[in-house]
């Protein structure tokens, strides 16, 4: 739950303007609600240790830890000072410094075996994580500070925090608004509250910012997440009873038709996995209500097959089917490969095209007006049962005769708006096939797409070898780069080609304005497509044919360069992600990730599905310069050490959290999840599904439930009910 209507009181009433300002700006919390929902990230004990092992770099931090030693150092000739402390808890150690004239209180405060606390933003020198001037509370008994007094013996909350607001500021903002909590209206209907021994939401709020014991965030903690887990079931359980209510043209094969021909010139057989996705998307597509479905599948378990025959079907009953592809290179693969798997049956209308067939066009941003004359007629008179294009599809200009289906790829890369205009082109709801390479855990697919039936293809086609993966790390060990270039040459010698994948393209255009923190510690952006290809075919892969691919060059130039790779003609592609999806050339062996450390878990995964497609094995290097200890290490350790991509799907939610889980960079509305971990809390997400379920379908409307209609209201502001509305 976002906000709380009888706490919509603007913060700075309450709190000062300049204070309101800094919550607005940087935690985007405006009201007393929001500053209710800001929960503790955890909590301190007066002698008990923060794990300085654990600490994120980036992120502003609170950390209580035990001075082991402090050293004043001169530099610029004796002009210069600064002073160098060191934390300790026993996991760990901190390096906190200060410089000038700002050395000679936390000198003083701060000697040796003395303990505090300390706030600031976590950032790596020569290789060690430290902390520059932070602000610090000392905790020594005899220290005089108030600050022992309100933490002696309590269970200290530490709020996440940012700059210019650490956690002890922001725990006294709360006990200014604290007060206020008995006004929370409590959306849990009374008889489920009581079924489950939760306390009220007031007491809850109390408990989790000020508790007296361990078992009171307990209790705290597990009527918080209810309410996500349950208002957000709610509105999803409504969203599905809405859907049932909608018309749609039942679309059912042709006995001997377009989809029986298909099948009958199939040079292999459907896996197991395939037909029995297959048979759960015909029989939503025989039904009269509109089929919304998730179909998750690894790189390469023939979603692209499944989605085609699901294309077919609707076109056997006189329907038309479009696909989205977020990429023109991809929209352009699915052509090619959709074409050369149905052969003549992709020229209807022509000379030597299949009694059953239809014409198969495409439609991009970039097409000669004459082509695009040509697409958007086949559309309209529905001489084309099958259009593959980009976001292009959804101009106003695009007509269809009859759409009966939409199939979306690699959805996460649309914003519903898109999805959306593209299904508002039906002359009733068409039916919705979304596909993703991504795998998504189930309790993220029972949150993020709870309004989708989900299938999964978890099958890979005979023959398959696995991928091996390694890290390598360029700054300790700069020796196991050089092998790296060593092991292209042997694959492209072997007959094979590679990819070497950059995060930038470069040429100074798109140098990013933001430095992320790996920057600021490293001091250099990310490298570059154009730098790197230059590098490698003056240096360790001189002799082989280099070439480059990325998102600002020409689409035929782009076509070009991908056509040429797939033919063989090119021995090593400098690209950036955008041949993350769909690229298939299956010579292609091996594959070398610039910056590795600078890419999502799911990313790596998906990049890494683009080599070993043939019969080779294939080969991924994830190059990083990040030291041993930090995170982004272990993150790539993981990547390299599964090729279960529902595993690593599992680790990339835990690094990012929820933040971005309910799609708030699709809708612009930040994720109401606060206390909820989708991963680990599966089995309250299962239960409130099934409660909300119940609920719902006693009674749509909410008419008997007023409070949860305004807790409803509440999360789904407008532009929330529209994103799970389109979802």
């Amino acid at each position: 739950m976002d906000r709380v209507p009888a706490l919509d009181e603007p913060l700075k009433n309450t709190l000062g303007a300049a204070t309101a300002k800094v919550m607005a700006e940087h935690l985007d919390l405006h009201t007393v609600g929001d500053l209710l929902h800001h929960y503790p990230r955890r909590y301190e004990e007066r002698g008990q240790l923060t794990r300085l092992a654990d600490l994120p770099l980036d992120e502003d931090v609170t950390v209580v830890a035990q001075v082991a030693d402090s050293r004043v150092l001169k530099f610029n000739h004796g002009r210069g000072q600064r002073l160098e402390i060191t934390l300790t808890d026993g996991s760990g150690r901190l390096q906190l410094v200060f410089f000038g004239r700002g050395i000679h209180k936390p000198h003083k405060d701060l000697p040796p075996g003395s303990r505090g606390m300390f706030a600031g933003k976590v950032s790596v020198f020569n290789h060690k994580l430290q902390l520059a001037h932070p602000t610090y509370v000392p905790l020594g008994a005899d220290s005089g500070d108030d600050a022992v007094d309100a933490f002696a013996g309590k269970l200290i909350p530490i709020y996440p925090a940012c700059k210019g607001l650490e956690s002890w500021k922001i725990t006294k903002a709360v006990d200014a608004v604290l007060p206020r909590a008995v006004e929370a209206v409590d959306p849990l209907p009374p008889a489920l509250r009581e079924g489950r021994g939760f306390a009220s939401l007031p007491e809850a709020l109390l408990k989790v910012h000020r508790p007296d014991t361990k078992a009171d965030i307990e209790d705290a903690r597990q009527r918080l997440k209810w309410d996500e887990a349950f208002v957000l079931q709610v509105a999803l359980a409504r969203r599905r009873y809405a859907d049932t209510q909608l018309p749609a043209v039942a679309r059912r094969p042709r006995p001997d038709g377009l989809l029986d021909a298909f099948d009958a010139k199939l040079p292999f057989t459907l896996t197991e996995g395939q037909q029995k996705v297959s048979k759960e998307i015909f029989d939503d597509l025989a039904t009269e209500h509109p089929m919304h479905r998730l179909l998750q599948g690894e790189v390469g378990s023939g979603k692209t097959m499944v989605a085609l025959r699901a294309m077919l079907t609707v076109v056997d009953s006189g329907g038309q089917a479009a696909m989205l592809a977020p990429t023109e290179v991809l929209a352009q693969q699915h052509h090619r490969s959709i074409t050369e798997m149905m052969g003549e049956l992709a020229e209807g209308g022509m000379l030597g095209g299949g009694e059953d067939a239809t014409k198969v066009v495409l439609l991009t941003g970039s097409m000669g007006a004459a082509a695009r004359r040509q697409a958007l007629l086949d559309l309209v008179t529905g001489e084309a049962g099958i259009v593959i294009g980009t976001h292009a599809l959804i101009e106003d200009k695009v007509q269809f005769h009859d759409l009966g289906l939409v199939v979306v790829d690699e959805q996460h890369r649309f914003g519903v708006e898109q999805r959306d205009a593209l299904r508002s082109k039906g002359k009733q709801p068409p039916h919705l096939l979304v596909m993703t390479a991504t795998p998504i855990p189930r309790t993220v697919a029972m949150t993020v797409f709870g309004d989708l039936e989900t299938s999964v293809l978890d099958q890979l086609p005979a023959g398959r070898l696995p991928i091996a993966s390694h890290v390598v790390p360029a700054q300790d060990k700069p020796h196991f780069l050089a092998r790296a270039w060593e092991r292209v040459r042997e694959e492209v010698e072997k007959g094979h080609q590679a990819y070497v994948v950059c995060p930038r393209i470069g040429d100074g255009e798109d140098d990013p304005k933001k430095k992320s923190a790996e920057d600021e510690a490293e001091k250099r952006p990310p490298l570059a497509v154009i730098e790197i290809a230059e590098q490698l075919a003056k240096g360790p892969l001189s002799g082989l044919r280099v070439e480059v691919l990325h998102g600002r060059m020409q689409p035929d130039d782009k076509d070009d360069v991908m056509r040429r790779f797939a033919a063989g003609d090119v021995d090593v592609l400098v690209a950036t992600t955008v041949i993350e999806v769909g690229v298939n050339v299956p010579n292609a062996t091996a594959m070398v990730i610039m910056d590795a450390d600078r890419f999502g878990v799911s990313q790596l995964h998906q990049l890494r599905g683009r080599v070993g497609r043939g019969s080779a094995p294939g080969l991924c290097l994830l190059v990083t310069e990040m030291p041993e200890a930090s995170p982004a290490r272990a993150r790539l350790g993981a990547v390299a050490a599964t090729l279960d991509g529902f595993e690593l799907s599992r680790i990339d939610l835990e690094q990012r959290r929820e933040g971005d889980v309910l799609g708030q960079a699709q809708s612009g509305v930040r994720s109401s999840l606060r206390m909820l971990t989708v991963i680990d809390d599966e089995e309250v997400i299962a239960a409130a599904r099934e409660e909300a379920v119940a609920i719902v379908g006693e009674d749509p409307d909410l008419e008997r439930l007023p409070e949860l209609r305004t807790a409803l209201d509440a999360l789904l502001d407008t532009e929330r009910e529209q994103y799970l509305d389109k979802g």
